[in-house]
């Protein structure tokens, strides 16, 4: 079963309210199913709006902020764990290392960012944790027409875009996470037989 899941989201609310809603009921769901919440530490935007939800429910919360972005105030000073690191590199491995599975919410370049390394190193082998998306009001239905042109055009390994699970709903979300098994990495990619 899955204890701890990363979350991947805005330090900006965004346009829509439903992305509000959505980081909302995220991490309600996430405290109704005992697990916990491991994200990047922030008291703005989805990221407090989650983090809020999820200790208002109950749950734990664990944020991981490099000490730069700490020192501007926009740490959550109300976590059940709050861990500065000293950059996002420190940052991005501790929180994969503290999950058993990632989710992407609604946000900007380092939310896409975060989320394209992770399902990198999945493809890679480097670990078999499950991750996804969160298609709250279509936000990613662009990002993912373009992904299925990738892979079409053989950028991408039809078994490596099925990596990436889709729900429009936080529990369907994570009840699929549960059941998900990555595909095995082939040969080439392999780092026991180099």
């Amino acid at each position: 079963m899955i204890k701890n899941v990363c979350v991947f989201c805005g330090a900006s609310s965004g346009s829509d309210p439903a992305f509000a809603a959505a980081a909302q009921g995220l991490g309600t769901e996430l405290a109704r199913a005992g697990r916990g919440l491991v994200y990047g530490g922030g008291r703005v935007g989805l990221m407090g709006i989650l983090a809020d939800a999820t200790l208002a429910a109950g749950g734990s919360v664990i944020g991981v902020i490099p000490i730069a972005i700490a020192n501007k105030e926009i740490a959550h000073s109300g976590l059940t764990d709050l861990r500065v690191v000293d950059s996002m590199h420190t940052r991005k491995a501790l929180m994969a290392d503290l999950s058993d599975a990632f989710i992407a919410l609604p946000g900007g370049l380092g939310t896409l960012e975060e989320l394209f390394e992770v399902w990198t190193w999945g493809q890679l082998g480097l670990h078999r944790k499950p991750y996804g998306l969160l298609n709250v009001s279509g936000f990613f239905t662009a990002l993912l027409t373009f992904l299925d042109e990738t892979t079409r055009l053989g950028f991408i390994r039809p078994e490596h875009r099925e990596m990436l699970v889709v729900e429009t709903d936080p529990a369907a979300l994570l009840q699929r996470l549960d059941t998900h098994v990555s595909p095995p990495v082939p040969k080439w990619l392999n780092p026991s037989s180099a």
